[in-house]
């Protein structure tokens, strides 16, 4: 390994630690806006709704994250719209509750199907995120 290859090695950490806060944000906040408690669902019910809907959520949120990694000219740019990806999954998550008004409820009670369509709403509104974010 030379060198070169080396060089990189600070910025490849710099992102992925803020990448990985920017995760653990996504997650206080995603879970301090939802009704239910999903890593006491997950954890202790083993509640499969609850982790399919925080997983896809996680995942809807990573894909434009890794775009803003990818197209930010800096760490700070790419934090912003870290941020930006995360006001968008909070919106989507309201916008899913709109569609499904007992949404909480039927993920509390392991309704896979709720699981599912609030995944798919997070995925979504992630793709479209990371897409917009490639200027």
């Amino acid at each position: 390994m030379s060198m070169e290859t080396l060089a990189g090695l600070p910025a490849f950490a710099a992102y992925v630690v803020a990448a990985a806060g920017l995760c653990a944000l996504y997650l206080v906040a995603y879970t301090k806006i939802t009704p239910h408690n999903e890593f006491d669902l997950i954890v202790r019910e083993q509640n499969a709704s609850a982790a399919l809907a925080l997983g896809m959520s996680l995942l809807g949120f990573s894909i434009p994250l890794a775009s803003a990694i990818f197209h930010a000219a800096s760490l700070l740019e790419c934090a912003i719209w870290g941020v930006v990806a995360l006001g968008v999954q909070l919106a989507a998550y309201a916008l899913a509750r709109l569609a499904h008004p007992g949404l909480s409820d039927a993920i509390a009670a392991n309704t896979i199907s709720a699981a599912i369509w609030l995944g798919f709403v997070s995925l979504t509104a992630g793709v479209l995120s990371a897409a917009s974010m490639s200027y």
